[in-house]
This record gives C-alpha cells, sequence and structure tokens, in this order.
C-alpha cells in the first residue's frame, strides 16, 4: 500500500462536490482501476456459476456421469477458483481505496487547518472541522471502496440479462424489467433519508462544537457555576442527535428490508413462471435451475446498487461539508509568485511602529498598553494579512506577504503569550521541526528553566503529555513552550511576555539564560519586567499610539531625566511593583507554612 499521509496532497478543485470527488478519483487512479478490474471479474465469474450449474444438470440427465459432466463440474471448480482469487484482491485494493480517499481527504482538511489558522474558526465551528476528518472524510472513502463491486454489479446484470433473453424471451423479461423496477422502488426512499442524513449530520456537527467548547471552559464553569447548565444543553443536543439517528435508522431499516423482499419476490414469480414454462418443454431443468439462480444472484447487484447509491448521497453531502473547510480564505496565502528571500541577516521593520530590529540584536519591547506592543510583535511574524495590511512589515526591504511563506516561517518564529501545548510525547511536543537530539532538548528544558517538569510527567522527555498539557501549572505550560520556541532556532526570535506566569525568582534565571543561548541572533522580547530587560542589548519604548519614541538600555533609559526617561519607568515601575507583591506574598505563604 502507498505510504500515507501523501507528501503532497494536491490542489483539489473546489467548484462543486461533484468535481471534488472526480478529482480524488482521478488521484487514485491507478489503484481504482485495479479495485474496478478485479471487482468485474469476480463478479462474471458468480454470474457464470447458475449457467454452469444448468449446463452441468442437462448433462448429466441426458448423458449420465460422463465427460462432458465431469467438464462443466471442472469449470465450475476453474469459476470458483477465479471467484476467490479475484475476490481476495477487490478486497485487498477496495481497502486501498478507502484508505486512500479518507486520509487524503483528512490530510487537506487538516492541511487547510493549519495553514488557514484562526481564519478557519471565524467561518467554522470547530465542531465542523472536527467532523470533516472524523466522519466526512470516512463517508466519502466507502464510496470509493463500493466502486469496483458496484462495477462488476452493473457489468454482470446486462451480461445475465443478456444470456436469459437468449433463453427464454418472457423469462428474460421479467428479470430484464423487473430488476430496474426493484431499484426504482428502492431509489424512492434515497431522498428522504439523504434529508434525514443531512439534519442528522448538522446537529451531530452541533454536538461536537457544544463539547469542545465546554470542555475547553470548563474552568471558567466551574467559576461561575455553570456546569449544570451548559451539561444540560449538552444533554438536550445528544438527545437531538440521538433522535434524528432514529429517524435515520427507521427509513434505513425499511431500505434494508425491502432490498431483500423485493428481489425474493421477483425469485419467486420466476421460479413459478420457469417450472410452468418447463412443464411445458420450453426449456430444460438445467435451464430452470440456471433461471432460479440468475433471479437469486440478481438481488446482490440490487443491494450493491442501492448501497452505491446511499454511499454518493452519503458523500455528495460529505463532500460538501469538506468544501466548507476548503474553501476557507487562509490567513496569510501563499504569495503565488514569491519575491526572492533576503539574505541572511537582513533587518526586520515595522512600519506602523518605527520598530527595526537590527541582526544580532537581543532587543526589548515596552509600552504602557502591552496588548498594544503584543500586537506589533504578532504582526512581525505573518499572521493575518487581513488584519495586518495597514500595518506592513518587511524583511530586507520585501513585504513579508510577498515572500514564500514557509521559507519565512523558518526565518521568523513569534512564540505568543498564552502557551498552547499538545498532547503526545514530550520530547516530541518540544521538537517542533523534528531535528533535535536528546542533549537539545535538555539544554532547552534548562535554559527555560523548565527541569522540573521532567520530574512531573512520567518517563521525563518520554513521557506522555495530555491533551494542551492540562496535567502541568500555567508556569510549566509557559516554560514548556518557550523551550520549544529556543529549539526551532530561528533567525529572528520573538517572544511575547515569555515569563509572565512565573516569580521573580525564577524569572531572573530564565532572563539571564535566554539572553545567553540568544546573544549573538536577532531576538525580540515583549516584556515590561525590568529583571527581563536588565539582561537585554536594547530596549525599546512605544508610546500611547504604539510608535516608537526612544531606545537605550534598561540603565541608560531608567537614568535619563526627560518625558522618555519618566514614561518608561512609569511603566517599568508598575512591573517591579506588581514583582515585589508578588514575593511579599509567596514569603508570606513560606512563613505560614
Amino acid at each position: 500500500m502507498r505510504p500515507l499521509p501523501l507528501p503532497d496532497p494536491g490542489t483539489p478543485t473546489l467548484t462543486s462536490p461533484a468535481r471534488l470527488l472526480a478529482w480524488q478519483g482521478w488521484r487514485q487512479r491507478d489503484v481504482l482501476a485495479k479495485s474496478l478490474v478485479a471487482g468485474v471479474v469476480a463478479m462474471l465469474a458468480s454470474a457464470a456459476a447458475p449457467l454452469l450449474i444448468g449446463r452441468a444438470i442437462d448433462e448429466g440427465l441426458t448423458e449420465g456421469f460422463g465427460g462432458p459432466l465431469f467438464m462443466w463440474c471442472g469449470a465450475m471448480l476453474g469459476a470458483a477458483a477465479v471467484i476467490v482469487v479475484a475476490g481476495i484482491f477487490n478486497h485487498i485494493w477496495d481497502v486501498e481505496n478507502w484508505v486512500r480517499a479518507s486520509l487524503s481527504f483528512s490530510q487537506l482538511v487538516g492541511d487547510k487547518a493549519s495553514r488557514a489558522g484562526h481564519a478557519i474558526t471565524r467561518k467554522l465551528p470547530t465542531g465542523e472541522v472536527v467532523s470533516a476528518v472524523a466522519n466526512d472524510a470516512l463517508r466519502v472513502g466507502d464510496m470509493f471502496s463500493m466502486a469496483g463491486r458496484f462495477t462488476g454489479g452493473v457489468l454482470a446484470y446486462v451480461v445475465v440479462v443478456a444470456i436469459m433473453l437468449s433463453q427464454h424471451v418472457q423469462l428474460g423479461l421479467v428479470l430484464a424489467l423487473g430488476i430496474p423496477a426493484v431499484a426504482a422502488v428502492l431509489a424512492l426512499l434515497v431522498k428522504p433519508l439523504q434529508s434525514r442524513q443531512t439534519t442528522q449530520r448538522e446537529a451531530t456537527g452541533r454536538l461536537t462544537s457544544l463539547g469542545a467548547d465546554t470542555v475547553s471552559g470548563l474552568r471558567i464553569l466551574r467559576g461561575i457555576g455553570g456546569e449544570d447548565e451548559f451539561a444540560a444543553r449538552y444533554a438536550r443536543q445528544s438527545q437531538e442527535v440521538r433522535h434524528q439517528g432514529v429517524r435515520v435508522a427507521v427509513l434505513q431499516s425499511v431500505l434494508d428490508g425491502l432490498q431483500v423482499l423485493l428481489p425474493g419476490l421477483l425469485a419467486a414469480l420466476v421460479l413459478w413462471l420457469g417450472a410452468r414454462a418447463a412443464v411445458r418443454g420450453e426449456i430444460t431443468s438445467g435451464q430452470l435451475v440456471t433461471f432460479y439462480g440468475y433471479a437469486a444472484f440478481l438481488a446482490w447487484p440490487v443491494q450493491m446498487a442501492t448501497q452505491m447509491l446511499q454511499m454518493v448521497i452519503r458523500a455528495v453531502i460529505s463532500s460538501r461539508k469538506i468544501l466548507d473547510v476548503l474553501r476557507v480564505t487562509e490567513a496569510t496565502p501563499s504569495a503565488a509568485s514569491p519575491a526572492g528571500a533576503p539574505p541572511a541577516g537582513a533587518e526586520l521593520a515595522d512600519e506602523a511602529s518605527g520598530l527595526v530590529l537590527r541582526p544580532g540584536r537581543v532587543v526589548g519591547l515596552v509600552s504602557a498598553d502591552p496588548d498594544a506592543s503584543a500586537r506589533v510583535a504578532t504582526r512581525l511574524g505573518r499572521l493575518d494579512d487581513e488584519a495586518e495590511a495597514g500595518t506592513p512589515v518587511r524583511l530586507g526591504g520585501v513585504l513579508l506577504a510577498d515572500l514564500d511563506k514557509d521559507a519565512l516561517r523558518h526565518r521568523v518564529v513569534v512564540s505568543e503569550a498564552t502557551p498552547h501545548l499538545f498532547s503526545g510525547v514530550l520530547g516530541e511536543a518540544l521538537d517542533a521541526r523534528g531535528r533535535a537530539t536528546e542533549a537539545d532538548l535538555l539544554a532547552a528544558m534548562v535554559t527555560a528553566d523548565a527541569h522540573d517538569v521532567l520530574d512531573s510527567v512520567p518517563g521525563g522527555l518520554a513521557g506522555e503529555l495530555p491533551e494542551k498539557g492540562r496535567s502541568l501549572s500555567g508556569g510549566q505550560r509557559q516554560r514548556v513552550a518557550l523551550a520549544r520556541a529556543l529549539l526551532t532556532e530561528p533567525e529572528i526570535l520573538v517572544l511575547v511576555e515569555p515569563t509572565s506566569a512565573v516569580d521573580a525568582h525564577t524569572e531572573a534565571r530564565i532572563a539571564e539564560r535566554v539572553s545567553e543561548v540568544r546573544r549573538g541572533r536577532t531576538t525580540l522580547v515583549v516584556t515590561a519586567s525590568p529583571l527581563v530587560l536588565d539582561h537585554l542589548d536594547e530596549v525599546v519604548l512605544l508610546d500611547d499610539d504604539a510608535r516608537v519614541t526612544t531606545s537605550g538600555t534598561h540603565a541608560e533609559l531608567l537614568a535619563r531625566r526627560d518625558a522618555h526617561g519618566a514614561a518608561y519607568r512609569a511603566v517599568v515601575g508598575r512591573s517591579m511593583a506588581d514583582d515585589a507583591a508578588e514575593d511579599t506574598e509567596t514569603d508570606l505563604e513560606g512563613a505560614a507554612r
């Protein structure tokens, strides 16, 4: 089986569900063609069985035990062998079709979610994105897995009808017209089933979104005493999903029952008419067995056709949901013709604020409004083109939006204030670029003063982190995120409030170590903590309009006696007061213990 995920999931056609499904079919045409051939061979061999049985009976009745009878029995044995071998390969390729289609669409949705960033959650609920991967991609795969057997069933039906018409016109017409009539009756139930499935799909998406929101905000809900209300909402939506599921199941059960009943009635009619024809001498005993065998056999293609119709409908519904995700405009789309990459050591300049990061400098960014300085720092990484359209940023004189996005992500890394950790092995979660050795991981943990995390996670670097690192404290999560950012080793690293959740003593150690590790490489630290600012090469102060107003070392700015110095001392002084209050509270707690 071809390795998955694919190196390149391709660029899908987004004009309609049918075109999207056709695009995927062409992408996996090799395995799809093998499945079609195996399905046709297996079904045609199965269709030959009733004919061979009828000929063997006629030869046995006329010639007795002899060469002709044994010849037809040998032909039956050969057909059985073909059915077994073709069936094995057909099953293998059906599964591969399912896996290729399902995982390809899952990969497309995941790739779009990672590239679209927060833009995708602005357009769609989180539950819709999750359901697109967990449910919709699998339903699309079901259609591709059925394609080989369905095609074989259609060809088998055509061959069988031709054989029966050549042997007895009346019985051949009964089957030729009866099978489409049965399929038409079954098709009448498909449209209402589709409507109910769509309603159930939407209810399930809302339930997933509600569950994700409730779980992520559980701590807040507990704080305001809202757990019971939100649990009741989830319960009501769960009952709605159950109700819609029952409605789908009722109609599905009727459809499944008719798939057995109607072909069975048709087989009974063929047997009755065939018996009368045999009594009149119009057909032989062997032909009667053949006609009955075909009446029973054709129930199989009917069931497959009905199943295929249902799978196609579900695939179309699911592909619409997948298209909703794939059509989301990315927050930072890739440039059609990227500009040439500036040389290493180029300056990174924010035109709106006047901030210029010169190569090799470890710089602090201070503002009376922490949100303003965070916004300046965040846009240095080009995270939202629409929001940042009026605040252009250039690397080496080239707009970030004009550069190759993947290359930019490797050169400029922004670590935001709110740390987000992913579940999985701690060492793998730290090594975002998959190139760090164990020594590198340990060194980064020491730099971020996060060695205590190795003790709190069973197994250390080989231990498992739960979802969002919820087993860690806020300070531990922040330090792990800092270690992860350091391990990317970018040309330009931007750290937004990297020590806001730790105590003053830990903050001082982190400041000293980070400054030492990043010395000589362009680094911006957004903070108002004097413990951090004192270790930096330069500090830049923003005014109330988020414009650069002055710069210098921490000591120089503290010593200035002009308005800029007063503004700087006012911001840093508040931070010093907060640190002092925190240290006093810590000392009191220690004395109480």
